[in-house]
């Protein structure tokens, strides 16, 4: 991307919606119009998989399919898949975040209704579906029975499921495919309306020169669809339990480093099977979205690997990756990679080789850029045009709240580099803005200036995060306005 443009990040989850959570539904219609009106080219977005009970778009049940919740309910009631008017709860929904365990409680009647009318009128004979079918079977048919056998074997990681299950033995999947057939179609029925939702949007936003900007996690989570159908591209030990799992050494985030618990890669096996599940999943995103960040790239150069069992991720070491060769084949196929790479942390000159050898733009993040002096590579005036430049990501907590927090040696840097105390999250908007960075991201709490109830992760935890949603209170108008004079100011 050489042209000079900006975005904004915010995770459908996080739109308003009036059923407890943000849809693919009117809510992301009017906000792609919002960021049209404000003079915005790009939607940044987080993974969109159908989420654990941690509900982090990082771990997910599978790498392909759609996550559920975000399949608008209203659209089944036009088509006639839900017979009545949706009744909203007694009890309202939360308006300014997500209680998944009530919201999918909600939906789930509503869903089964739309999929017993969609089988009762033929839908899984329609025209459509059988194309959707015949396009995604290659990763659907597994991910459907992973689901199905999932729910009914409650408690049972898919590696303590009956040996025969385990190594995808034919008669073995035709048994459960046949005693767990109704889920198995339910879940095919989601996926189709969640991805004919998806790219009517997509389209939707491409008509009004809006780019969908995706995300892809290096790792899949263990307990997915992923691991359970391709075993052999994992290291696992032979009791398909980890060998390894990932994460990254001590940083900024954490003194003890980040132990994700993801299964790590066997790149032999992948250079044998010369990266098609690599590929397969670089292109299925690609056609997902305009353009892809990868998150963790430096894993696709080195990786930190942990021994399974570790109770922190101090301890580890820096493995070999073959990122090269898959970033290469990808390119001897569709040529332009449109895709950025987050290299933030500690990278070595061998993954800053690897970025630029494949002209892929990195990030910088200026909450990051007063920790040491002016050679701080977060600092604008640091920055190459190659680069998407952000005030802070949804790792980050809020600029408002983190202008609030700033102490010490890090707040009089910051004092000096704007030569004023006065400063606020427009202030760090104009400073990322007005760089060369030929991209800008702002997430929208930012743009808002909300405070630390906004944030949306904090890495290292579990509880509270990824629940933050914006309040159909707020006034995007004049917010709207206040961008789009900004972000002409600085000719993006």
């Amino acid at each position: 991307m050489t042209n000079r443009t900006s975005g904004i990040l915010l995770h459908p989850t996080s739109l308003p919606g009036k059923y407890g959570i943000g849809s693919l539904g009117e809510e992301a219609y009017r906000f792609i119009d919002w960021l049209a009106a404000s003079g915005q080219k790009i939607w940044q977005i987080l993974p969109l998989g159908p989420t654990d009970f941690s509900h982090s778009p990082y771990q997910c049940y599978s790498a392909f399919a759609g996550n559920a919740d975000l399949i608008d309910l209203d659209e089944l009631v036009k088509i006639g898949l839900i017979a009545h008017e949706i009744k909203l709860p007694v009890k309202a929904f939360p308006l300014e975040s997500v209680d998944y365990f009530h919201v999918r409680k909600f939906r789930e009647p509503y869903l089964q209704q739309a999929f017993h009318r969609f089988r009762e009128i033929g839908g899984f004979g329609w025209e459509d579906y059988l194309g959707f079918w015949q396009e995604n079977s290659w990763w659907l048919e597994a991910w459907s029975l992973f689901y199905a056998c999932r729910k009914n074997l409650k408690g049972k990681a898919w590696s303590y499921w009956e040996e025969s299950l385990v190594r995808h033995k034919l008669d073995s999947l035709h048994l459960h495919y046949r005693t767990y057939r109704e889920d198995v179609e339910y879940q095919r029925f989601l996926q189709f309306f969640f991805f004919k939702q998806w790219f009517s949007l997509k389209r939707y936003a491409n008509s009004l020169d809006i780019k969908i900007f995706g995300d892809i996690p290096l790792y899949v989570s263990f307990d997915s669809a992923d691991v359970w159908a391709n075993q052999e591209i994992f290291l696992l030990d032979k009791n398909r339990k980890p060998v390894m799992v990932g994460g990254v050494p001590p940083d900024y985030f954490s003194e003890t480093g980040q132990l994700w618990g993801n299964p790590l890669f066997d790149w032999k096996k992948l250079q044998h099977r010369n990266y098609d599940w690599w590929i397969a999943r670089l292109h299925f995103n690609l056609n997902l979205f305009d353009l892809v960040r990868i998150d963790h790239f430096r894993g696709l150069e080195s990786f930190w690997a942990i021994p399974f069992g570790e109770k922190t991720a101090i301890n580890g070491q820096w493995l070999k990756a073959n990122g090269d060769a898959i970033l290469g084949l990808l390119q001897s196929q569709i040529g332009y990679l449109p895709i950025i790479a987050e290299d933030l942390g500690t990278i070595t000159p061998e993954v800053h080789h690897l970025r630029k050898k494949y002209h892929l733009p990195g990030m910088k993040v200026l909450q990051f850029a007063f920790t040491s002096d002016g050679k701080n590579e977060h600092l604008p005036h640091n920055y190459d045009t190659d680069f998407a430049a952000y005030t802070g990501t949804h790792d980050n907590d809020t600029t408002a709240n983190w202008l609030k927090k700033l102490k010490g040696e890090e707040r009089e840097h910051l004092r000096q580099y704007f030569g004023t105390s006065g400063i606020d999250h427009w202030k760090m908007i104009r400073a990322v803005m007005g760089s060369v960075a030929n991209m800008t991201i702002i997430p929208l709490q930012d743009v808002l200036g909300l405070d630390a109830s906004a944030r949306m992760n904090t890495p290292g935890t579990i509880e509270n995060n990824w629940r933050w949603r914006l309040s159909d209170t707020i006034d995007m108008k004049e917010i709207g306005e206040k961008l789009k004079a900004v972000t002409a100011l600085y000719n993006r």
